[in-house]
């Protein structure tokens, strides 16, 4: 087994770890809204976060390419307050197209 699947297999483990926990920890007890809303809003704001760092670096050099105007367009879309679906496609659509003009 290489490394990059013995790393896959071990984030996959301490992922389902991680998800049994809450309920073993919190038991019947219900988390109160406000730690709801954090906890629903933790996943998209850290996707955001690796895309946009993904897209804007390479190692230690900004790069302003096709994949921050499709971070941009996403951003447009969740601004007009676009279905999660358009926004994907916005960002999917404008990049594709820049890099195909580039190229």
């Amino acid at each position: 087994m290489s490394a990059i699947w013995l790393t896959i297999a071990l984030v996959a483990v301490a992922s389902a770890v991680l998800k049994a926990a809450g309920p073993l920890l919190l038991g019947d007890h219900q988390l109160g809204p406000r730690a709801t809303r954090v906890i629903t809003l933790l996943a998209p704001a850290l996707l955001t976060a690796l895309v946009v760092v993904g897209a804007v670096t390479t190692g230690q050099q900004l790069v302003l390419d096709a994949r921050l105007a499709g971070v941009a367009a996403a951003g447009i879309a969740l601004l007009l307050r676009a279905p999660m679906l358009v926004v994907l496609a916005a960002a999917i659509l404008t990049t594709a197209v820049l890099r195909q003009l580039a190229s």
